[in-house]
């Protein structure tokens, strides 16, 4: 009896070993994404105008906590852009002119994510996984190109500094599915969706709007 527990109990060592062997404690890598940006706007005034295609790569670290299980962070340098029309008063030949004003916003970010990784196991040198958690973004520059449209004429001017009528800091939330290709030992290729859902109001003062974005990431951890 006692040598069958202690078999047994070997046998459950090695059978931890080999696993641990094969799941490395942590992983890094790289990604690239093209995505999809839109605004929401909450003055019933305000419009959205449009998505409009962006950019974002980044740093990629995965804390494994056990098998199928990890706590992924990094940083990813997002270049978020989206169209919004409003109402709007500019002077003009020292007359104030009542009009439309159509920005389109080019943001730059930089997103800290804390999120959950849940993965399946393999199938041959394929496995699905899931991610859902937060985003801490940091605005890094903000431009804007403009049109302003009043009572039988309109004015544009490319390159607007708007960096100080953003807010510093915008929260969302983070859900990820896809696909990860086992390349070897711990070389992995992951690409799929990604949707950043913006809840904290991107814009200073009392007007109220988030941006939103999807993104389809391609990345590599080693």
């Amino acid at each position: 009896m006692k040598k069958s527990l202690f078999l047994a109990g070997f046998a459950f060592i090695l059978m931890i070993t080999a696993v641990e062997a094969q799941q490395k404690p942590f992983v890094f890598g790289f990604k690239v994404a093209p995505n999809i940006g839109w605004m929401n706007p909450d003055p019933k005034e305000y419009k959205r105008d449009g998505a409009s295609v962006g950019f974002a790569w980044g740093f990629i670290a995965e804390f494994h906590l056990m098998e199928n299980y990890a706590i992924l962070t990094g940083f990813d340098v997002a270049y978020v852009y989206s169209g919004m029309e409003f109402p709007y008063t500019m002077e003009i030949n020292q007359v104030d002119q009542n009009g439309t004003l159509n920005r389109f916003y080019k943001l730059k970010y930089i997103e800290v994510p804390i999120a959950l990784k849940m993965r399946t196991n393999e199938f041959g040198k394929f496995r699905f996984y899931g991610v859902v958690g937060l985003g801490t973004s940091f605005l890094i520059d903000g431009k804007a190109d403009d049109e302003f449209k009043y009572p039988g004429n309109s004015m544009t001017e490319k390159k607007v500094d708007i960096y100080d009528k953003m807010t510093f800091m915008r929260e969302s939330l983070i859900i990820e599915a896809g696909l990860e290709y086992l390349i070897s030992g711990s070389t992995i290729l992951h690409f799929g969706p990604k949707f950043d859902n913006g809840f904290t109001n991107i814009l200073k003062g009392d007007d109220k709007a988030t941006n939103n974005y999807f993104e389809f990431s391609i990345g590599i951890v080693f």
